[in-house]
């Protein structure tokens, strides 16, 4: 269960960013967020807020729609877990390199 003291109402979300509540709905329906319920209204938890201003920004800098902004999360993702292999590959060479 979610504490309450860690979420951030979506109905301040659409002021604060001058968004449509549908917005938040299509990030939810396309798995960019979660959303959780307290007292009938809806909320986001507090770690997902740099998120949510990352893909705001992707959608206005570059006018991208939310669809599009689900590919290149993860695409973005994809890669980060590339890169994690990779580091984890060169260290396992480096200790082989290393006994020899």
């Amino acid at each position: 269960m979610t504490n309450p003291k860690d979420t951030f109402p979506v109905d301040k979300l659409c002021v604060l960013y001058d968004l449509e509540y549908s917005f938040f709905q299509e990030m939810n329906e396309i798995g960019l967020i979660e959303f959780t319920i307290h007292d009938s209204e809806l909320y986001i938890h507090q770690d997902t807020l740099y998120l949510v201003e990352k893909v705001i920004r992707i959608h206005r800098d570059l006018k991208i729609n939310l669809a599009g902004i689900d590919v290149v999360m993860n695409m973005l993702r994809r890669q980060e877990l590339l890169e994690e292999e990779v580091l984890h590959l060169k260290n396992k060479l480096k200790r082989y390199e290393d006994s020899y």
